[in-house]
């Protein structure tokens, strides 16, 4: 029986364990085996399809943030036919919770780029838990100018509780590094893809998210506080967490409403952490129809429809 179950799968799992325990009996008669093993998993897809359909803001976080949901390395191996990472940002040295390179999805060559969490211990420590430090962001500014000179589409995967925000990072430039990024892709002469897959954190996300056509996966989140700072700003209670994300409205149906993202990208049943590689063909599919959209356009129309984009947040 898998452990990784959320609190509000409970029932799921309870129902997946009689499976277990019935696949690992010594009964006899197999065709009533079956057939009751049959009954159990239509019962799992209409409980998983009732909880999953009626899920509070609280519960997408948890679901973004799922240990086992798929990362962009795992991405990057499902869609990408070819990958050649670039590093560093040619001024301090190269940061391992932002990864970018040329890479080739469907038809299409292009710049990737995204947030990389990690998955085990030794990984996740090396990555810094997806918080990119200032040489992040200027890595990916340095491949952003590298993709409009040779007049390549800059996609992007956005998943990161935020940047790094330790005095080192300060020191090198964190907020100016995040400012200077918005800049370039307000302007950048290329056409620009995002699409938010996991969490969307504050100016650690946005630094990499300023584009002509964004997305969000169906259980993502994106707001500009974690729902723990929030709390801790806001009530000064930590365990208020669940209440600012509420609050906060950072699930993509509310984000869509707000007209901050332009599409929703269903998941599988019961999350993208439950079948990676359906997630990963729904999420490659929009990739491709988006960027055929965008590279039929000119520069000049991009650039028009970004800025009035832009200049449209926040109006109703």
């Amino acid at each position: 029986m898998r452990n990784d179950y959320l609190d509000f799968e409970e029932p799921i799992a309870a129902l997946e364990k009689k499976i277990q325990d019935l696949q690992s009996s010594k009964e006899s008669d197999k065709n009533n085996l079956s057939e009751e093993i049959s009954k159990l998993n239509n019962s799992i897809i209409k409980l998983t399809e009732q909880i999953y359909n009626n899920l509070d803001i609280w519960q997408c976080v948890q679901v973004a943030r799922h240990p086992q949901r798929p990362h962009l390395l795992d991405f990057v191996e499902k869609i990408c036919s070819n990958f050649d990472e670039l590093h560093g940002d040619r001024h301090y040295g190269d940061d391992r919770a932002l990864l970018g390179g040329l890479a080739t999805i469907g038809d299409h060559r292009l710049v990737l780029i995204g947030h990389e969490k990690g998955r085990t211990t030794e990984d996740k420590i090396n990555r810094n838990f997806g918080m990119s430090q200032p040489e992040g962001y200027r890595k990916a500014a340095r491949l952003m100018k590298l993709a409009e000179r040779f007049s390549l589409p800059v996609v992007t995967l956005v998943d990161t509780p935020g940047a790094y925000p330790g005095i080192d990072s300060e020191e090198r430039g964190q907020s100016e590094a995040i400012a200077n990024n918005l800049g370039l892709m307000s302007s950048l002469k290329t056409p620009i893809l995002v699409n938010i897959i996991g969490e969307g954190g504050s100016g650690g996300a946005l630094a990499i998210a300023v584009g002509d056509h964004v997305t969000m996966m169906e259980y993502a989140t994106y707001s500009v506080a974690s729902p723990e700072a929030c709390a801790s700003i806001v009530w000064r209670d930590v365990e208020k967490a669940s209440e600012a994300a509420e609050a906060m409205q950072m699930n993509a149906e509310s984000i869509l409403k707000l007209n901050l993202i332009d599409e929703v990208i269903d998941e599988p049943l019961g999350g993208a952490h439950r079948n990676p590689d359906q997630a990963a063909l729904l999420l490659k599919k929009s990739i491709i129809k988006n960027l055929e959209n965008l590279k039929s356009q000119s520069i000049s129309a991009l650039l028009d429809t970004r800025y009035k984009r832009l200049m449209s947040y926040g109006n109703k």
